[in-house]
């Protein structure tokens, strides 16, 4: 074989003629099959022939896609764009990096993107794919509620981009899929009519295919029956989400004073009741909204709604009151739940280290990105606690909590909260052309990183009104100006 036949060969171009006894045809089919293929991307065969054997290959695979080179990748930017959600303003940033692929994440919903963007100065040239040396890094610069929500999108950023350069899941870097599908459990905002809520839960279930519901049952909806509370004349319990100052929806619950009647609580199970005549025993039900009561409240709610086995209440009184639930948790045979609040996993170490809760419930856009909440998850399996999971953001948040989920195996089911917002799945588009959750799961993507790519006209026409930002160069959070080390 000639030089010219060995290289062709190595390269799979040299063809052997079909085996005949017509020696001028198995030539001349030879000679037709080579030149054929003569031509790589254009090359002259008399260009490629003579070229340098390096020249030659790098032209042949010119357009062989290999992603990147990983170990030369290098952070070049961090840009934003504020668009809207059910629960207020939701920030999703984009990583950039020296050979154009790209990460996204998304801040806390109801947080400021000056989180994330502080950190962009603290990255700035790292290898992304360090992904647990940049979030040891910046993670001081997180705390618990939407003040973790800065170095959480940061992190599912860098998976996403991570995934992209190796060509492969998110979920396959945290050490593979326990399900090709996540259960998703329905949020379901309260009403004061009873009926308007079960028809809202009726859709849920019959139209859009949901198997797991949750409710909100807060003692706003008994605040205008006489004889339901105590302190209601004082504490306007209708203002759960005011936050300022000395307000009641700005007091931790065991200082507000207010208390739940025996007629509050029997309204309270009339409601739940309601809902399970139309919904039955088969379908799990969880609770959240209570409301800012104490302790020994709860317990007495706990215990007043026990009949109608919810699947859990959630965040009864203050996660940090650990001691607190713990009672709480010995006193009632519903199971308690909290977590969407905290962030890194020591303190949820403590939760159920104490047997505070029956379950874990991590927002992972606070509790520290993918591999921190599947961390968590792991710890409370070892302990035979499992994990539920808050989720309120946008579609970007969203697959970041799948393929946490999908990885994790004492994983119960994840929030939907959007449900009633029509174009929220249209913020992105996937990879693999699947919808992003069908018949209440999500669809478990093969694609690289978190398996979708923004809908950039959708998300233009929902900015926030008072951001119109859209991905713009963000050069004035390029420059540290302080020293970050916490030790001499």
């Amino acid at each position: 074989m000639t030089p010219s036949e060995k290289f062709l060969s190595k390269i799979g171009l040299h063809e052997k003629p079909e085996a005949t006894n017509d020696t001028t045809s198995n030539a001349e089919n030879s000679r037709r099959s080579f030149l054929k293929k003569s031509t790589l991307g254009g090359l002259a065969l008399g260009g490629f022939l003579f070229a340098p054997l390096e020249d030659t290959l790098a032209h042949s695979t010119s357009k062989v896609n290999r992603y990147s080179a990983p170990s030369d990748l290098k952070i070049t930017d961090m840009r934003y764009a504020t668009v809207m959600n059910t629960t207020g303003r939701c920030t999703i940033i984009r990583i950039d990096t020296n050979q154009g692929i790209y990460g996204y994440g998304e801040v806390r919903d109801g947080a400021d993107w000056r989180y994330a963007l502080f950190l962009k100065s603290r990255i700035m040239g790292m290898n992304p794919c360090s992904v647990e040396q940049i979030f040891k890094r910046i993670k001081q610069f997180g705390f618990h509620g939407r003040q973790g929500g800065g170095v959480c999108a940061v992190e599912m950023a860098l998976w996403d981009l991570t995934g992209k350069a190796y060509n492969t899941p998110a979920y396959q870097l945290l050490g593979g899929k326990y399900r090709d599908s996540v259960r998703l459990y329905a949020d379901t905002p309260e009403e004061e009519d009873p009926k308007k809520f079960v028809a809202k839960l009726k859709d849920r279930l019959e139209v859009k295919g949901f198997t797991f519901l949750k409710m909100d049952l807060g003692i706003e909806l008994i605040k205008n029956i006489p004889g339901t509370l105590v302190n209601s004349n004082f504490e306007d319990v209708g203002r759960q989400w005011n936050n300022a100052p000395m307000t009641y929806g700005s007091k931790e619950h065991p200082f507000t004073q207010v208390q739940i009647t025996d007629k509050g609580i029997e309204e309270m199970a009339k409601y739940v009741a309601q809902v399970r005549d139309v919904i039955g025993f088969e379908v799990p039900l969880a609770s959240d909204h209570f409301g800012h009561f104490d302790m020994n409240n709860a317990i007495r709610l706990g215990r007043g709604l026990e009949h109608y086995r919810l699947a859990w209440m959630e965040d009864l009184i203050p996660w940090h009151f650990m001691d607190q639930l713990k009672e709480i948790t010995s006193a009632i045979e519903t199971p308690t739940l909290t977590g969407e609040d905290i962030y890194l996993k020591e303190d949820f170490i403590k939760l159920v280290d104490m047997h505070a809760v029956d379950m874990i419930h991590p927002d992972l856009a606070t509790s520290g990105g993918l591999l921190e909440t599947k961390k968590i998850g792991d710890y409370a399996e070892e302990k035979g606690v499992a994990m539920a999971m808050h989720f309120a953001g946008t579609p970007v948040s969203f697959m970041a909590n799948v393929h946490c989920a999908a990885a994790t195996q004492n994983f119960v089911a994840l929030e939907h909260h959007s449900l009633d917002m029509p174009y929220w799945s249209d913020y992105v588009k996937t990879k693999d052309g699947k919808p992003l959750f069908e018949k209440g799961f999500a669809h478990v993507p093969d694609s690289p990183g978190l398996g979708i790519e923004l809908n950039d006209d959708v998300l233009k026409q929902h900015l926030d009104p008072d951001n119109k930002n859209y991905f713009a160069p963000t050069p004035e959070w390029d420059s540290a100006r302080s020293w970050d080390r916490l030790w001499s």
